[in-house]
């Protein structure tokens, strides 16, 4: 499977609105504690505007609402992992995509036969607190190379100027969050990730 190149992950249906008519063709809505009401409307609202432009919207936790909403993409965390019911979110035909940080989680990610596995965080990142440190762009190479032609994703601490050191070490696609969210131009650092994934 060809993933795009750039997946920016956004906390808010707004960003959505504002960047994925950019070209974005691959989006995650990670949204946190929000009652299921807020949830429901801004999952139903970025998945409206992704359908119209093309983009791929990957919901993040919350998997009985991306069934429930027919969403296509789901992205689940080690800890959701133990509380998801697996056999309902491939009846359902959602694609899955999970994160993993050492050799048992991606053991463990690899038995749910997902559709990407992230690997992070590659660099050092502010957006929360890990028990892990960076693990550098050394790992991405010994995990592709343990999963082979599955989508890999490079995620935490990345950004434009990192990217090319990601996709040379082995990511197929790089996430980046606080990189736009908190960039002074936005929407120039969109044009400038999109630009390089060319």
């Amino acid at each position: 499977m060809n993933l795009p190149r750039f997946y920016p992950i956004f906390d808010h249906v707004n960003w959505v609105e504002r960047l994925v008519p950019l070209g974005v063709k691959l989006v995650q809505l990670r949204i946190k504690n929000q009652p299921e009401a807020e949830l429901r409307a801004q999952i139903k609202a970025a998945q409206a505007i992704c359908r119209e432009h093309d983009c791929l919207m990957v919901v993040n936790d919350y998997w009985q609402l991306a069934i429930e909403l027919d969403c296509d993409w789901l992205h689940l965390g080690q800890e959701d992992l133990s509380t998801a019911d697996m056999a309902a979110i491939r009846a359902s035909g959602l694609k899955l995509g999970l994160s993993t940080h050492d050799i048992p989680e991606l053991q463990r990610a690899m038995l749910c036969q997902p559709d990407y596995v992230a690997l992070g965080p590659i660099y050092p990142t502010i957006l929360k607190k890990m028990k892990w440190h960076q693990q550098g762009v050394e790992k991405l190479t010994d995990w592709k190379e343990r999963i082979g032609d599955m989508p890999l994703i490079a995620i935490g601490g990345m950004n434009v100027e990192r990217a090319p050191g990601a996709y040379a070490a082995g990511a197929d696609v790089v996430a980046a969050v606080t990189d736009i969210t908190l960039n002074q131009d936005p929407e120039g650092r969109v044009r400038e990730w999109l630009e390089l994934c060319k």
